[in-house]
């Protein structure tokens, strides 16, 4: 944690709160703001947009660990999530909820940045590996209409595969568009046409 963070802490306890803002205090010079009451988390957390949410929880139930994992945006933002006790179905609930770090036996000053350090790389990885999996998604999505656009030209103008790839890509090269967009505009005009 060597860049200026901002953090938001969530912990209704006063004490435990200022214990945590003085550990996060000795890690470096960090914007810190606590949130001691659970109502319009989501809305609180979404107006400060933090580069981290930290969450202390002494016994949490499945329901509050859900809710508070969901309200604090794991998606957009690492999470880390202490608790006091928990069992397997509040950490599978926590991972599956998007928390990047879920801490059993509370939260100790002293392990404080290594696990903020560990939960802000892990959000960056996984943030890595959901872009790479939506442009995978994006990239078979596209080749499936492409091959579904030749087949169209292949019978229509009785020419083999290659042939209807190079029409549409001379079409997308005339147009100054991707062939992935040429090739959805002729099946959605078959679509229309059949």
């Amino acid at each position: 944690m060597s860049q200026k963070l901002s953090i938001i802490v969530v912990e209704k306890d006063r004490d435990r709160a200022l214990r945590i803002v003085d550990s996060l205090a000795e890690t470096g010079s960090h914007d810190i703001q606590v949130i001691a009451e659970e109502t319009s988390l989501a809305r609180r957390i979404s107006t400060q947009n933090p580069d981290v949410v930290l969450i202390d929880i002494a016994n949490p139930s499945r329901d509050t660990l859900e809710e508070l994992a969901l309200a604090s945006a794991p998606m957009d933002r690492p999470v880390a999530m202490f608790v006091d006790r928990s069992d397997d179905g509040l950490t599978k609930a926590a991972i599956e909820a998007g928390v990047s770090a879920y801490v059993v036996d509370g939260l100790q000053p002293e392990r404080l940045k290594p696990i903020l350090d560990a939960a802000i790389a892990r959000f960056h990885m996984f943030q890595r590996m959901r872009t790479e999996l939506a442009e995978t998604k994006r990239a078979l999505e596209e080749r499936k209409v492409i091959d579904r656009a030749k087949g169209l030209l292949m019978k229509a103008r009785n020419i083999d595969e290659d042939a209807a790839y190079a029409l549409m890509r001379k079409a997308a090269m005339d147009q100054g568009r991707k062939v992935a967009d040429v090739a959805q505009a002729l099946v959605t005009a078959a679509e229309l046409l059949s």
